[in-house]
C-alpha cells in the first residue's frame, strides 16, 4: 500500500538518549521500522521535531516548570534528529506542540491525501497528530511497529485509542504498508 506522505514524528536525540528524562525505551525498534518505511515513500517524507517555545504560555508554563531541562533553543543538541535521520535530505517541520498537524503538513498531504505516521512517542505526539489529521478528513495510517511510546503499556493504549477511530485512522504494520 504505497502512496501518501510519511510523517516521521520526533526521532530526536532527546527521545533516543537513555539518559534523557524523555527517553523512549523502544526508540531503536521504532527507528528500525522507520528505516523499513523510508524506501517506499522516496521524497514524500516529512520529519518533525518537537521544540520548546521561546516563551511558554498558558498550560505550557506548568508543563515546562515540570520539565525545565527542555527550555533550550531550537539549535540545542537535544532537539536534533538522530544522526541516521539528520543525514537524510528532506523536509523538516518544527513545532512547539505535541500535534504536528497544521497548515504546513496539510499542504504536503493535500486535501484528499493519505498520511502515514511513524515515530515517537505513540502516546503523545503521534496520537495528537493522528487525531487532528483525522478530524481534518485525512486518511491516517499508523505504522504500529515503527512507533514507540513512553513505555509498552502506554504505546499499546495509544494504538488501541487510535484504532477506535476506524476508518479515519487505521493501525497497521510496516509490512502491510510497504506491500505492493
Amino acid at each position: 500500500m504505497s502512496g501518501g506522505l510519511l510523517a516521521v514524528i520526533d526521532m530526536q536525540r532527546v527521545f533516543a538518549d537513555p539518559g534523557s528524562p524523555w527517553a523512549t525505551p523502544r526508540f531503536a525498534e521504532a527507528a528500525q521500522g522507520v528505516r523499513r518505511l523510508l524506501p517506499a515513500f522516496g521524497d514524500r517524507v516529512t520529519f518533525t521535531r518537537f521544540l520548546a517555545p521561546d516563551q511558554p504560555v498558558g498550560a505550557w508554563r506548568a508543563y515546562y516548570e515540570q520539565w525545565p531541562f527542555a527550555l533550550q533553543p531550537p539549535e540545542a543538541e537535544l532537539w536534533r534528529l538522530t544522526d541516521e535521520f539528520a543525514a537524510r535530505d528532506g523536509h523538516v517541520l518544527d513545532a512547539p506542540t505535541f500535534g504536528k498537524w497544521g497548515p504546513e503538513l496539510a499542504a504536503r498531504v493535500g486535501p484528499e491525501g493519505r498520511l502515514v505516521l511513524a515515530g515517537v512517542s505513540t502516546d503523545c505526539c503521534v496520537l495528537s497528530t493522528a487525531l487532528a489529521a483525522a478530524d481534518a478528513g485525512v486518511e491516517v495510517l499508523v505504522a504500529a511497529d515503527a512507533c514507540a511510546g513512553a513505555d509498552d503499556a502506554s504505546h499499546a493504549k495509544a494504538l488501541a485509542v487510535m484504532d477506535l477511530y476506524r476508518p479515519l485512522i487505521r493501525v497497521m504494520t510496516v509490512e502491510s504498508l510497504t506491500r505492493d
